[in-house]
């Protein structure tokens, strides 16, 4: 089918875009000193950082990053209200990560030590093809 413009010219038809086929780190794990979306591997574990306006925002793109990646699949907290209540202090619950916030393996969701990012969150996927994955996961190797 010939299409004209508003000016009577001839329109070409626009070239049919095929997205670039790329692997998503749960099928293809960053080797180590790769630097993939704005996060750093070292081979074992991918780490990036989320800054939306309010911790609502930046746990919209740490779910929708997840969701891209292959790691639709994880149980995740439904809400940032519900994420927010990993945020306790070591003080006041019982501990089994050195780290405060959402723990399910292969994914960490971290929240920033400095207290006046309350809404960065720090993303940590690890590698489940590694050798010994589940016991380096826990602290445990």
């Amino acid at each position: 089918m010939v299409a004209y413009d508003e000016f009577g010219f001839l329109v070409a038809p626009e070239p049919a875009q095929t997205p670039e086929a790329r692997l998503s780190i749960r099928e293809a794990f960053p080797e180590a000193g790769v630097c993939y979306v704005g996060g750093v591997s070292d081979g074992w574990e991918y780490r990036t950082v989320f800054a939306g306006s309010n911790l609502g925002h930046s746990y919209a793109m740490v779910r929708q990053f997840l969701q891209e990646e292959g790691y639709g699949d994880i149980p995740l907290p439904a809400t940032p209200a519900d994420l927010s209540l990993f945020r306790r202090s070591k003080r006041r619950q019982l501990c089994l990560f050195d780290e405060l916030g959402y723990i399910h393996n292969p994914v960490k969701i971290l929240f920033s030590p400095d207290a006046r990012q309350r809404s960065t969150l720090i993303l940590c996927i690890y590698n489940e093809r590694a050798p010994d994955h589940l016991l380096r996961f826990h602290g445990v190797k």
